[in-house]
C-alpha cells in the first residue's frame, strides 16, 4: 500500500489517514508532499487518472483500489484487518464512537476555520467566535460522555485506541496549539494522545519539516 499525505505540520486529515494506516498494522509506503507547493501540482499531473478529482490528501493506494477520504480509509482498512481493531466491541460504545466520528467528519467548521492545525506553534490570547466556542463545548461534552461511560479500559476515549481517537487527534493538537482551557479529564486524555508513540513520531516529523505555509502561521480571525 501507498499513503499520500500532506504537510505534517498542517494537514489534519493527513494525520487521520496516517494514524489509520498505523492502526491497521499493515505495511505501507508513506509519500509526503507539500500541498501548497509545485511538487504537489506536478504529482497530480503525473498521476493523472489515478488521482481523485478532489485533489486532496490523504490518498491510499492498495493495488487497483484508491481511497481519498480519511473516514473511507478507516473503513477500508477495518474491512481488511477486522473491525474490532478500529471500533469498540461493545455495541453501545461502538454506536457512540461511530456517531462521534461522523459528527467530527461533517461538523465544527468554525473551529476548523479559526484554529487551523499547526503542530509546531503555540498561540496566546486567541479570540474566537461564539460559534467556535460552541464547537469546543460540544467536543468536550462528547469526550466526557465517552470517557465516563466507556473509558474504563484505558486512557483513550473508549478505553483502548480506536477510530474515535484517530478522528479527534487533530483536535487535541489544536487545543494545545491555541491554549484551549479544558477540564482535568480532558487534560489527561490529551496527554495520553500526545504521548502516544505514533503521535510523537508525527510531531517530530512535523517539527523537522522545512515547509512553511504562511497563511496558517497566524490564527484565522473570527
Amino acid at each position: 500500500m501507498k499513503l499520500i499525505i500532506g504537510n505534517k505540520n498542517y494537514s489534519s486529515w493527513s494525520l487521520r489517514g496516517w494514524l489509520a494506516a498505523k492502526q491497521s498494522g499493515l505495511s505501507f509506503e508513506e509519500i509526503t508532499v507539500n500541498i501548497s507547493g509545485e511538487d504537489w501540482e506536478e504529482a497530480k499531473r503525473e498521476w493523472g487518472d489515478i488521482q481523485p478529482s478532489s485533489g486532496k490528501v490523504p490518498i491510499l493506494w492498495d493495488g487497483d483500489v484508491v481511497i481519498w477520504d480519511s473516514l473511507a480509509i478507516i473503513e477500508y482498512l477495518a474491512d481488511k484487518v477486522g473491525r474490532d481493531r478500529f471500533w469498540p466491541k461493545d455495541e453501545a460504545a461502538r454506536g457512540m464512537a461511530r456517531s462521534m466520528v461522523a459528527e467530527m467528519h461533517s461538523s465544527y467548521l468554525p473551529l476548523r476555520r479559526e484554529m487551523p492545525m499547526n503542530v509546531r506553534r503555540r498561540f496566546e490570547g486567541l479570540e474566537i467566535s461564539d460559534e467556535a466556542r460552541v464547537n469546543i463545548v460540544r467536543i468536550l461534552s462528547l469526550w466526557a460522555e465517552a470517557r465516563a461511560r466507556f473509558g474504563g479500559g484505558g486512557p483513550f476515549l473508549f478505553g483502548t485506541f480506536s477510530a474515535a481517537d484517530i478522528i479527534y487527534a487533530p483536535i487535541v493538537s489544536r487545543f494545545l496549539s491555541y491554549g484551549v482551557g479544558v477540564p482535568g479529564f480532558a487534560q489527561a486524555y490529551m496527554q495520553a494522545m500526545w504521548e502516544h508513540e505514533w503521535m510523537q513520531a508525527w510531531i517530530k516529523a512535523a517539527e523537522d519539516e522545512e515547509w512553511v505555509i504562511e497563511q496558517w502561521e497566524q490564527p484565522q480571525r473570527a
